[in-house]
């Protein structure tokens, strides 16, 4: 093909996709970001990282493996760049789309009282968890007027089973001041239903609360079928 019939050539590929990159960005403004699908929403944010070029099959990729937006922001950096099209910058800016909203439902659980907040702190809980592909144990530390002090994870593990030392728990519940904890960890399997371990273990940690008056308020599963509370399911 002639140099300039090549050049016009991609000429009018690249004004075709800057005309969809402005009219994503239209639609988006008009009928707002959730009118869109998810791979839409991604598209706009992958605009950011890809100024130029078709990033609609990133975004079809990345819900092809990961199945849907939750799956895609809890996918770890090595789990996202294993996508074709995505690299390390890419999946940075992924995981920071995560962070952000965890972040800002974070700041809104310290600011009230969280047991009444339930709603909110299982939303937080799932967004944070319930895509993780390895077992992950976490910790909410309480003050007496059961605000939030800190979320901190304690143990991670294998796709079904994370280490956990009651006496590490209370060791940093100590060192917050914590007066009550609540337990979190997820079921990378989807199923949120607790196992004979999860129970046996919750015991141990309640039992080693209760010498150093650190009260266990529950002990929350997540999977990608929901939520499981030990105390509504009366396992504590």
């Amino acid at each position: 093909m002639p140099q300039d019939e090549q050049g016009f050539e991609d000429t009018a590929v690249a004004h075709d996709l800057y005309g969809h990159r402005d009219r994503l960005r239209q639609r988006a403004r008009k009928g707002g970001l959730e009118a869109l699908p998810d791979y839409e929403v991604l598209e706009l944010f992958l605009f950011r990282t890809f100024p130029r070029g078709d990033v609609k099959p990133r975004a079809k990729a990345l819900l092809t493996r990961f199945g849907d937006m939750a799956g895609v922001l809890g996918a770890s950096l090595e789990e996202l760049q294993s996508v074709p099209g995505i690299g390390e910058a890419a999946a940075l800016d992924l995981k920071l789309m995560q962070e952000g909203a965890l972040r800002q439902m974070r700041a809104g659980l310290r600011k009230r009282t969280v047991i009444s907040s339930w709603t909110a702190l299982l939303g937080y809980v799932r967004v944070m968890l319930a895509s993780e592909a390895r077992e992950q144990f976490r910790v909410l530390f309480l003050d007496k007027k059961n605000q939030l002090i800190a979320d901190e994870q304690l143990g991670q593990g294998t796709v079904d089973h994370a280490p956990v030392y009651p006496r590490e728990v209370m060791r940093r519940a100590l060192e917050l001041s914590a007066s009550s904890i609540i337990l979190v960890h997820n079921h990378p399997s989807g199923d949120p239903s607790p196992s004979g371990a999860d129970v046996d273990m919750t015991k141990q940690i309640i039992e080693a609360g209760r010498t150093l008056r650190i009260s266990v308020h529950d002990h929350l599963v997540v999977g990608r079928d929901g939520v499981a509370s030990f105390k509504a399911l009366g396992l504590m």
